[in-house]
């Protein structure tokens, strides 16, 4: 009812935005309690109370929002809270904040427990939300994989529309959903990968709210040079066509952890996006040698790559570096390459989806460049979210 009353306050006097105190009274709700850290974390927990921020650039949280977190723990209390600070200022009405405290091991949790996060929206034991976002990544999603059941999991997202979005680890959990369930997700930053940072990348978070909001998202890449160094920006004998199929991928080293297994998509005609962090020249060739070996390139239309960032030189030859890598596959695969595409372990992300209809075409005459469309995935009402709330100090 408390909630109720200040919505039709909220909706006469602006329909979307709230001043402080309504702002504070619609958060009111939120104990303390329910966001202190487990038992374990006792004193970190009394600075690490839910408060929600005060400011006329806040919206009122009506964006249905579910956390799900698959990974590692995050041992960083202060950076969960300004995550969801933010997060709620900006529109999006979290139903689970409690589980950025669950510990065990080096995991966000149980097996059981962060498999429950996905595994209970497929049996209706909580409702899908519009956004399903990943708290962090590092590792554990695979060994989530066995225990949900994802073609149930992919209807139910896919009825209500549901974007689910992360990164790095995630792609195990994005890849399995396309896979066995056939549902798209989004490559975009994550609870505190980049909402829960002192200073959030204006650009990232900006790109954020594009992608979802935006049915029509297309991003031009003019520079391939967060691939390679002394990289040619496409990789092909005929540049000037432009190719279309299913985007699908992530996280390299995921990615090709899962060959041989049912999680790994089988997309005919499909375009593989791969990006990877602080792997030498000789390791990322390696992964790129197991998705050929097992025949993963054959029926592509394309391979684009995002980051490959925070890597060293080959201690035998520097000569041997990401460029050589990138043109070996060429060679080896001969399909088009295209190079640069921004996003990965970056600190500017172009959010994106996976598992939608991408084209890509080369630039206008006269531009160096390619650009690459978007189309036949989940969005949310641009007016529901506030990109100044995102962006908020805390």
């Amino acid at each position: 009812m408390k909630q109720q009353q200040l919505k039709s306050q909220s909706e006469d006097i602006d329909k979307k935005r709230l001043n402080r105190r309504q702002f504070l009274t619609q958060l009111g709700g939120y104990s303390a309690a329910a966001m202190m850290l487990s038992q374990s974390g006792i004193a970190a927990a009394k600075t690490a109370i839910f408060e929600p921020i005060a400011s006329d650039k806040c919206v009122l949280p009506s964006v249905e929002t579910r956390l799900f977190a698959s990974s590692n723990v995050s041992g960083d209390a202060a950076r969960n809270q300004r995550g969801l600070a933010r997060l709620t200022c900006a529109g999006f009405d979290i139903k689970n904040p409690e589980i950025v405290n669950r510990q065990y091991l080096r995991f966000a949790g149980t097996d059981r427990q962060r498999a429950s996060d996905l595994q209970n929206i497929a049996t209706g034991g909580v409702n899908a939300p519009k956004l399903l976002l990943g708290v962090g990544g590092g590792y554990g999603a695979m060994r989530l994989l066995p225990l949900i059941d994802w073609a149930t999991l992919g209807q139910v997202l896919k009825a209500r529309g549901t974007i689910l979005a992360g990164f790095s680890d995630v792609t195990a959990i994005q890849c399995a959903l396309l896979a066995k369930g056939g549902m798209s997700s989004l490559a975009a930053p994550m609870l505190n990968t980049e909402f829960g940072k002192v200073s959030p990348d204006i650009n990232s978070v900006r790109q954020f709210v594009e992608a979802v909001t935006n049915s029509n998202l297309t991003i031009s890449v003019q520079s391939p040079e967060l691939t390679a160094k002394n990289l040619p920006l496409i990789l092909s004998k005929y540049p000037e066509q432009s190719v279309q199929g299913t985007i699908w991928g992530g996280n390299l080293s995921v990615v090709s952890a899962l060959v041989g297994s049912e999680f790994l998509p089988n997309i005919d005609g499909g375009i593989v996006f791969l990006e990877e962090v602080g792997e030498t020249p000789y390791r990322v060739e390696r992964m790129l040698y197991d998705l050929y070996l097992a025949g993963v390139f054959k029926n592509q239309q394309a391979i684009v790559f995002g980051a490959l960032s925070g890597f060293s030189k080959d201690s035998y030859d520097a000569r041997y570096d990401m460029a050589v890598v990138i043109e070996q596959l060429y060679q080896l695969t001969g399909i088009p390459i295209y190079n640069g595409f921004g996003f990965g372990h970056v600190a500017n992300k172009q959010s994106f989806p996976l598992g939608a209809t991408c084209q890509i075409s080369p630039m206008m005459s006269g531009q160096n460049g390619y650009q690459v469309a978007f189309s036949g995935y989940p969005t949310i009402e641009a007016e529901r979210i506030s990109i100044d709330g995102l962006l908020m100090p805390v």
